[in-house]
């Protein structure tokens, strides 16, 4: 990798950082396009594994809030999602892989801004988990059906419960990825590069998270997904 391509990689993670830690999602959203357009190899390991210790502390500064029903549900639909997302990461070609990526950000985007107002049972949320497990498995982006989910909830309830819930399908990926041959020494080693500027995105964003809440946090999390998704398709 160039020093140049290292660079924007390094400032978009600690963009991407400050979001998460202040919105709840966009990590994934602002820094796959990024990453797939200079390096799709390192799609989705790098991702899923900086978003652990990044959403590790998200939910722990706002852990009074986290909904347990939720990420329950949420992560047994998870759990199964993540083999039907391996599957398709082992099928498609690195092309397709970046249309995937475009395409699932933008459709859950549009759909979860046109969405009533209403608050998710038990069906829905195990639903929002089985196809976060297909599209953060092989794509590394899982964010838009949590916004579906928790739109209109709480700012901290939001963040706390979207956290753990990353948190506990991340994991369970990456234990997938890794028994399948899918984590390499070189992307890990490349990924270790971005921590101290994940660090610094995490950390600017205690400044900022408590100020936001309500419909402007649900319109800056549903406007990330629908840009993302598009800057992805256009590239591909």
């Amino acid at each position: 990798m160039s020093m140049l391509a290292f660079a924007i990689i390094a400032a978009v993670v600690l963009i991407s950082a400050f979001v998460q830690g202040s919105t709840g999602m966009g990590f994934a959203m602002i820094l796959a396009p990024v990453v797939t357009f200079i390096d799709p190899s390192l799609i989705p390991v790098m991702l899923l594994v900086l978003m652990i210790p990044l959403n590790l502390y998200i939910a722990a500064r706002e852990r009074e809030h986290i909904d347990w029903t939720g990420v329950k549900w949420i992560s047994v639909g998870r759990f199964a999602g993540t083999f039907a997302g391996l599957w398709i990461l082992v099928i498609v070609n690195l092309h397709q892989l970046a249309l995937l990526i475009g395409w699932s950000t933008l459709i859950a985007a549009v759909v979860a801004l046109l969405a009533p107002k209403f608050t998710p049972n038990k069906p829905v949320l195990a639903t929002v988990g089985l196809v976060t497990g297909v599209t953060e498995t092989s794509t590394g982006i899982g964010g838009p059906p949590y916004a579906l989910a928790y739109q209109h909830s709480p700012g901290p309830e939001l963040r706390s419960t979207v956290a753990v819930c990353f948190l506990v399908g991340e994991i369970i990926s990456l234990i997938v990825l890794a028994f399948s041959g899918q984590v390499s020494t070189e992307t890990l080693m490349t990924t270790a590069w971005m921590l101290p500027f994940l660090a610094v995105g995490s950390f600017l964003s205690r400044y900022v998270h408590h100020r936001l809440d309500g419909p402007v946090l649900r319109y800056i999390v549903l406007g990330f997904a629908i840009v993302s998704g598009i800057i992805v398709i256009v590239q591909a």
